[in-house]
This record gives structure tokens, sequence and C-alpha cells, in this order.
């Protein structure tokens, strides 16, 4: 069993931390974020400097959840927003989007913010500024992308934007490019279903 003192235990901590949802990160496709890593680094040094200068001892515990809310702040801030979203609040959940980007995200963590309020914008009747979002985040980008969820939800958001606009080829597309990016996800099935919709219509005229 390790034996460490409490800056040891401390640095062992932040190091797994960055480590793990750094590793989790790249795992989604979403890159390597330096950003997070000098977050946790800065936070980690604070809380230890602190506790030092105060000749107190610093909890692990303590030390992991700061850790987690200051560098997954905006996409916890996100989680709250999409509550509200989800309960017909759109107002209080855009100020929340607006704030999630307003705390200095890491890439990737803008564009999930982005991801959300782009499908809460579609669903409050908003549908161009909705298009505007969406088609910025569908197309590839180098280094940090969202991960396949996401991207699945963008485009078949985006299908269902250009659906209610009636531009037809554009919806199909994305609703195809939903199926082929994450096939038996629940996207992939609204999005064969939605396909499946326009089929019928179409046999009905």
């Amino acid at each position: 069993m390790l034996n460490l003192d409490p800056l040891q235990l401390s640095l062992l901590v932040t190091l797994l931390y960055i480590l793990v949802f750094g590793g989790l990160g790249y795992l989604r496709r979403e890159g390597l974020s330096v950003q997070f890593a000098l977050e946790s680094i800065a936070v980690a040094a604070v809380l230890i400097g602190g506790s030092w200068l105060l000749g107190l001892r610093l909890s692990p515990f303590v030390l992991l959840i700061t850790l987690y809310v200051v560098t997954m702040r905006s996409r916890l801030i996100v989680d709250l927003a999409n509550i509200l979203a989800q309960r017909g609040r759109f107002q209080p959940a855009f100020r929340l989007y607006a704030l999630g980007l307003a705390w200095w995200p890491d890439r990737a963590s803008r564009l999930i913010v982005l991801a959300n309020r782009g499908a809460a914008e579609l669903y409050s009747g908003q549908v161009d500024t909705a298009i505007q979002t969406l088609e910025g985040l569908v197309k590839t980008e180098q280094g940090v992308r969202l991960g396949p969820k996401y991207e699945a939800a963008c485009h078949y958001n985006l299908g269902y934007a250009y659906e209610k606009k009636g531009e037809d080829a554009k919806a199909v597309a994305q609703y195809n490019a939903t199926i082929d990016l994450l096939p038996g996800s629940l996207y992939a099935k609204a999005a064969q279903s939605a396909l499946n919709r326009r089929k019928q219509k179409g046999s009905e005229s």
C-alpha cells in the first residue's frame, strides 16, 4: 500500500484527474486540451499552496471536487440550461448558454455549449438561428471535434431544421449523415423515421 504524504497525495490526485478526464476527451474524439491540463494544474497549485500557508490538511476529495467544478464549469452550466430548455424556459436557458461561453471554456466545451444551444434555438422556434449555429458545428474541424453523440445530434437537428424550412434535399443529406455517423443510436433511429415519413408522403402524393 502506498504511504504518501499530503503533498504527494494531492499531486497524484491532480495527475490522475488530468489523465483520466483528458483521456476520456481524447477517446470521445474531442482532442487533447492543453487549457484543461493547465487549469487543473493552476487549481491544484492554488489549493495546495493555500493549505500549506494556512497549515491545513488538504482533503483529496475537496481537491477532486474543486478540479471538476472549475474545469467542467461550462458543461455543468449546459446541463442546467438543458433542464430549463426541456421545461420550455428558453430565456433563462439562453442566458446560461451565454454564461457557459463567457466563462472561457476550452475548445471542446465550447463546441458542446454551441451544440446544445443550437438544439434549444431550433425547438424554441428560432429555426434560422439554429441553422446558422448547427451548420458551423457539422463542418469537420482540425484537432478538436464534437464527440460522435453530439455530432450525430447536430446532424439530426440540422436536418430537422432544414425540413421545417422546406429544404428537402439538405434535410435528407443530414438525416443520412446522422445514420452513417452513429448507426443504431436514438438520433439515427429518429433520422430513419424522418426519412420513412418523407417516403410515405411522397408515395401518397
